[in-house]
């Protein structure tokens, strides 16, 4: 059903993908259209080893244009879903909550009863304390961290506030990237870390470290128990789709800062260019990562 479910989502926004965006919200529409899929594997491969299914009561931190927690419902958890991002919220509001969306405008607080109980709050995890005290038997934190400066700042206070909602034991997933050599994607990324050197205040690439993951579980006082890898290939219809997946996820954002927009995207279609396909499609392997660590 949820192989069913994607795929039906997929055909909805192939022909979204290669139209360029032009509205405020068009990266984050271009992040659901065309990049949030690209962890599809990731997402599938956590709920079926959490067995995540009908009576499960799931929260996920960040969690964007809602695809993860669409994929969960299709599985018949409840979910939760918060992230900062209000563009982003909107959509996966659109994904989630279809029949009420009038609601979402008078309501910024959230919305519920979509799929499944389904609820998408713009903010951190208080603003599902402000709504109601639920306990949560998954946490689920799948932006993945360790390719950019600072990148998993706010994990750690996001953690703080989702951790009392759950009893103690239960599962809280981080997600990262895999080693460099595993990931064809990294040397795309590098263009960020060499166009923000002279900035000299942080951000763009940096690489992964072995030990992010566990970093971050060990600050927010988490018990680690069990990793996993999955294999999540970045393929795209071609050399636009690509650009723009890519920008979407904000790894870019400082590199634009330091030059511009042109010069970016100049520099990473140049390195695109070895994972151009004859058929004018990019591919590039990649390996993330995943910690499964236990509240107190």
């Amino acid at each position: 059903m949820t192989r069913t479910l994607v795929q039906h989502h997929q055909q909805q926004v192939n022909a979204a993908s290669t139209a360029p965006s032009t509205e405020a919200g068009g990266r984050a529409r271009d992040w659901a259209e065309i990049q949030e899929r690209m962890l599809v594997p990731l997402y599938e491969a956590v709920y079926e080893r959490l067995e995540v299914g009908p009576g499960t009561r799931l929260l996920g931190l960040g969690c964007g244009s809602g695809l993860a927690l669409l994929i969960a419902t299709a599985r018949g958890a409840q979910v939760t879903g918060v992230d900062a991002d209000r563009e982003r919220v909107a959509l996966a509001r659109e994904r989630l909550v279809p029949d009420v969306r009038p609601m979402a405008q008078t309501a910024p607080s959230g919305a519920s009863d979509g799929r499944a109980g389904a609820r998408v709050l713009t903010g951190g995890a208080t603003a599902v304390v402000e709504a109601e005290r639920p306990a949560y038997d998954v946490i689920t934190a799948f932006q993945p961290i360790g390719v950019a400066a600072g990148d998993s700042d706010g994990l750690g206070p996001a953690l703080a506030e989702a951790v009392p909602m759950a009893d103690r034991g239960t599962p809280v997933v981080l997600a990262g990237w895999g080693p460099p050599e595993r990931c064809a994607t990294s040397t795309v990324l590098r263009v960020a870390g060499r166009l923000t050197e002279r900035l000299r205040k942080g951000g763009g690439y940096r690489p992964p470290l072995r030990d992010d993951l566990e970093d971050v579980a060990a600050r927010a006082g988490l018990k680690p128990d069990g990793s996993g890898r999955v294999a999540c290939p970045f393929g795209y219809a071609g050399m636009e789709s690509a650009l723009r997946g890519l920008l979407s996820t904000g790894v870019f954002d400082a590199a634009v800062r330091a030059t511009d927009q042109s010069q970016v995207e100049k520099e990473i279609t140049e390195a695109l260019h070895p994972h151009v396909r004859r058929d004018g499609t990019v591919w590039m392997p990649n390996v993330f990562r995943y910690l499964i660590a236990r509240t107190p």
